[in-house]
């Protein structure tokens, strides 16, 4: 008999032919990705990047302003990346049409907001470094005395905020966008 384990390793060594393996009395099954599976996910990374330029634009808006130090303007990040993810659901679901499920428009809104973050906490790492070294300073001058690697600490709240807010909203947004399992009158 074939434990949890065996299985997943199996899975993970077979992957690369696809199969049909009976275990207990479950069918573990793994096809290879085709080529349609590719075209789901570059509308959502196409979309992950446009709402890294908007976000960066806002960000250098406020740096112009000189506004970019307060920390209650980061919240209009969270309407940006909202505004980019709930556009991916919507144009994949008129893609797949009557094939949009959960699962697809969970992945597609996962992975703009992943982009997105990814993408803008690396241009905020390199503008906080290399283009206003005393950003940091100014953004918290308590913290920034008392932590030795301050630096570390604000980009990963800023991923970990990212991380977040597409979560969220992902979830959010998908009750909007998902089919209806309640009976029509």
């Amino acid at each position: 008999m074939l434990h949890e384990y065996s299985a997943f390793a199996l899975f993970w060594i077979e992957k690369d032919i696809g199969f049909n393996k009976k275990l207990g009395d479950k069918f573990l099954y793994y096809r290879k990705p085709k080529k349609r599976d590719m075209k789901n996910i570059t509308l959502p990374i196409r979309f992950g990047l446009v709402t890294t330029a908007c976000l960066i634009a806002y960000f250098l808006i406020l740096a112009l302003l000189g506004k970019h130090t307060n920390v209650f303007f980061s919240l209009f990040n969270g309407v940006i990346t909202g505004f980019g993810i709930y556009e991916t659901l919507k144009y994949t679901k008129l893609r797949e049409g009557s094939s949009f499920s959960y699962g697809n428009g969970f992945k597609a809104g996962i992975t703009t907001g992943f982009v997105a973050t990814i993408l803008f906490t690396i241009f905020f790492a390199f503008y906080a470094t290399e283009l206003n070294s005393t950003f940091l300073d100014d953004l918290s001058v308590v913290w920034s005395k008392d932590y030795n690697n301050f630096k570390g600490i604000v980009f990963f709240t800023v991923a970990i905020m990212g991380i977040a807010t597409t979560l969220v909203l992902t979830l959010s947004f998908m009750l909007l966008f998902k089919a209806s399992n309640n009976p029509k009158k």
